[in-house]
């Protein structure tokens, strides 16, 4: 429900506020901390003024009859109030309450100025500047333990990361509002883990965006290829049919996956700006925000020198944390570990580059050990530095890696996820061979695994325009 965006808050609008409070008891309330009779007209001052003694001595709101005998206000009851209009009496009233407060500040300014008492007309205008309403308060712990929970574990929590030896960790997985960090020294494959939650994530459904501040979208985009397809990077050129029909056929099954690169330096606004502005464009929530990487960025709130690590990602991680709560998002990002950490088998608070301010922010913090020889014999490994929600500092997570097709996944699922992506790539490659035989091309032999891809390939040179026809049915659908 839109509010209005005017500023004329006469005598008939603040009847009406009037009325709703009058009408439900929880609304005035609400409204109460920031009530002023003297603010409202001077035809409902008395009404207003005779509503908070009453509610004061009384502990309980008049009726109608009796406030409008006692001031002849003539409030009439609205009725029963509906849930929106309830919410757009407390947005309302207090911009009403705030409005009010600043033409009072600003009136009693005047004299001040005059007399050169500058600071306390900073104070007033800042007071009626910071006129708020709680809007929300709170959880009432005993009212409903199972809506309580169901709604922690449905909005809140239990977002599987793709892996079930991280998941066990985490006692379930991520949860929204939270901020996780994956910490790595150069060359670890921060980005790389990051590119695969955000695959685990989109094939579940959810609206991923991964904001990169380092790589090029192009860049991403092609990992992301790999892992999606199963087709080895150093033929996903040489296997662009091949590439197109599965992702496209993936695609439409899954979640979004937004991949956008913005300069280091940003801030935290400028990501929210983005957010929202894709949301309004797409009309898509976002519910995994990806970035790569937290030491990029810069403080929003203040201004600070980028060598001030500390002071720098104090703000930066704060921020972001803010942000993950604002936009209820399950929020990842990567940050550098320093280079004491190189040669270490265990890894502490110290070894993250700005050190202490990011862990005292972030809800989870994992390390990452892996080496690109680690990652070339087929694994990942991870160390939790960091948790709120379970009990596993210190200990050791172990995943496999897919060297060709950049594909991390739990080491007992291994093989038969390699068996499946290879499986699953020969069948739409004869699916579209019996479907159009005869008028397709036919496909090239398979290459000996040592050669590349086992993946069959189509001659788009012979007949492309076939090829094209399925994609167009595909989108179709």
């Amino acid at each position: 429900m839109t509010t209005r965006q005017n500023t004329d808050y006469g005598y008939d609008i603040q009847k009406v506020y009037l009325e709703m409070m009058m009408s439900d008891a929880e609304s005035f309330v609400r409204c109460q901390a920031v009530f002023d009779p003297d603010a409202f007209d001077r035809r409902l001052q008395e009404g207003a003024k005779f509503l908070t003694d009453y509610v004061s001595e009384h502990n309980a709101l008049p009726t109608f009859d009796m406030l409008n005998a006692a001031t002849k206000a003539d409030l009439k009851d609205p009725g029963q109030l509906q849930e929106n209009h309830y919410d757009w009496l407390l947005t309302e009233f207090e911009t009403f309450s705030k409005h009010k407060a600043l033409e009072a500040a600003i009136l009693k300014s005047a004299d001040l100025l005059e007399k050169g008492d500058y600071g306390q007309c900073e104070d007033l205008v800042k007071k009626a500047v910071q006129i708020g309403l709680q809007k929300d308060l709170g959880t009432d712990y005993w009212a409903d333990p199972r809506a309580r929970l169901e709604g922690i574990k449905s909005t809140n929590g239990q977002v599987s990361t793709g892996w079930a030896a991280m998941d066990k960790k985490l006692f379930g997985g991520f949860n929204r509002g939270e901020l996780n960090i994956f910490a790595g020294g150069s060359g670890a494959g921060k980005s790389l883990f990051l590119a695969n939650i955000g695959v685990n994530m989109a094939e579940k459904g959810m609206n991923v965006m991964y904001l990169t501040l380092e790589l090029a979208e192009s860049l991403v985009s092609m990992r992301v290829d790999s892992m999606v397809t199963g087709i080895p990077t150093r033929d996903v050129f040489k296997s662009i049919d091949d590439v197109e029909i599965k992702v496209r056929m993936i695609g439409k099954k899954s979640g979004a996956f937004q991949v956008k690169y913005m300069p280091s330096g940003k801030t935290a606004n400028d990501v929210r700006s983005y957010i929202k502005e894709y949301e309004i464009k797409t009309g898509k929530k976002v519910d995994v925000l990806l970035i790569d990487y937290l030491d990029l960025l810069m403080p929003a709130s203040t201004k600070v020198s980028a060598e001030n690590l500390y002071i720098k990602d104090k703000y930066v991680s704060e921020e972001l944390r803010n942000l993950a709560m604002e936009l209820n998002t399950v929020f990842v990002t990567a940050a550098q570990l320093n280079r004491g950490a190189v040669e270490e088998i265990e890894f502490d608070h110290s070894h993250i580059s700005g050190g202490l301010s990011k862990i005292q922010t972030a809800d989870n913090v994992f390390g990452i050990f892996t080496s690109r020889a680690m990652r070339e014999r087929g694994r990942y490994q991870l160390q939790l530095m960091k948790t709120r929600n379970s009990s596993g500092v210190g200990q050791k997570i172990d995943l496999g890696f897919d060297v060709d097709t950049l594909r991390i996944v739990d080491i007992d699922e291994d093989e038969s996820d390699g068996a499946q992506s290879s499986a699953g790539s020969a069948s739409i490659m004869d699916t579209l061979k019996r479907n159009n035989a005869g008028s397709m091309a036919t496909a090239e032999p398979r290459q000996d695994p040592s050669e590349g891809s086992g993946v069959g390939k189509v001659k788009a040179q012979t007949d492309s325009t076939k090829l094209r026809d399925f994609l167009n049915n595909l989108d179709d659908e």
